[in-house]
């Protein structure tokens, strides 16, 4: 017992001088757990946040603007495949992972659960959504356990453009016909509230937040980049003369922050139980896409043994030949 209490005190100082975790490095269960949980669920935030963008990828209005939005998509993809790799080293398989959140064990960001209308929500989602993404990454970059931050870095590079996409987009309608400036204004309205409840739970209902900051898994908590969050866009709804739908925003000199309105919390915790506006739609295309795509995984698993059964000939003659 004394020995155990010994270990774990040894790994809460090395993360404490802001060394990184390894795979192969001893670390707590619940250190092990808490990260599985956590990247396998951004994981699967990445996956299943490619459905309501590729939505609007046969409607975008100009080649231009497909070819964006088919790049975007494709680099969700490849950072849910980040991110399942960096689950993986933690000793869980990708086919649990996917099993879990098929089955509906596992959970992922509940604004991917809200429906995209108009071609003013691919800004909105680009702007708010991945801009509310970047605000809660780029701390991600810092995280202990190493394949998590390594992984973050490069996710985080491809994440910015995606929010100056979405801002270019705010900006074209908001300057352009009266039309096309409520159509923004539109989707601001739907997406502002969703979006600043993505970073979670206040502080105070948040149980896992003040140990994960312990374990420098987060280096934040959820109160305090939803401020952060909210104190950066502010000006830039400003700058496209758009109003955010919160009557109570307001610049605080005492703090230096913006105050806002109450959020909504039985709205997130019903979407997060899975009643929101399409739940229910999200898993039957990620199960759809899964079942579809069977085909390519058992051509990829029987080459992979073909090339391991050839390179082990390959050694087997060569060791034969030296001899």
């Amino acid at each position: 017992m004394g020995e155990t209490h010994s270990i774990e005190d040894r790994f809460q100082a090395f993360v404490a001088a802001e060394n990184k975790v390894e795979p192969k490095h001893w670390m707590p269960d619940g250190y092990r757990k808490t990260l599985v949980r956590q990247i396998s669920q951004h994981a699967h935030s990445e996956v299943v946040g490619m459905l309501p963008e590729a939505n609007w990828i046969t409607r975008a209005p100009s080649l231009r603007a497909k070819l964006i939005l088919l790049a975007k998509v494709q680099d969700e993809a490849g950072h849910g495949l980040y991110l399942y790799s960096a689950a993986e080293t933690l000793g869980t398989s990708r086919e649990q992972m996917i099993s879990d959140l098929l089955c509906g064990k596992a959970k992922y960001s509940s604004i991917f659960n809200y429906p995209t209308l108009t071609w003013a929500d691919m800004g909105a989602v680009g702007w708010l959504v991945d801009g509310a993404a970047i605000a809660n990454q780029v701390m991600l970059c810092r995280t202990s356990y190493g394949p998590y931050s390594r992984a973050m870095v490069r996710i985080c590079k491809e994440e910015s453009f995606h929010q100056r996409q979405g801002f270019e987009i705010m900006m074209t309608l908001a300057k352009g016909t009266p039309e096309q400036k409520e159509m923004a204004q539109d989707a601001l309205n739907r997406w502002w509230w969703p979006s600043i409840m993505m970073f979670g739970p206040s502080d105070d209902n948040s149980p896992n937040s003040a140990q994960s900051m312990k374990w420098r898994i987060k280096r934040k908590s959820n109160d305090e980049l939803r401020q952060e969050y909210i104190d950066k866009t502010v000006p830039q709804a400003e700058f496209l003369g758009l109003t955010l739908p919160d009557p109570d925003l307001k610049w605080n000199a005492t703090t230096c922050h913006y105050d806002f309105g109450e959020i909504d919390w039985t709205e997130f915790f019903e979407v997060v139980a899975g009643n929101g506006p399409c739940n229910a739609e999200r898993l039957i295309a990620r199960q759809k896409a899964h079942d579809d795509g069977a085909w390519v995984r058992e051509a990829a698993t029987a080459y992979a043994a073909k090339q391991a059964k050839r390179n082990t000939a390959h050694t087997s003659t060569t060791q034969t030949s030296a001899a």
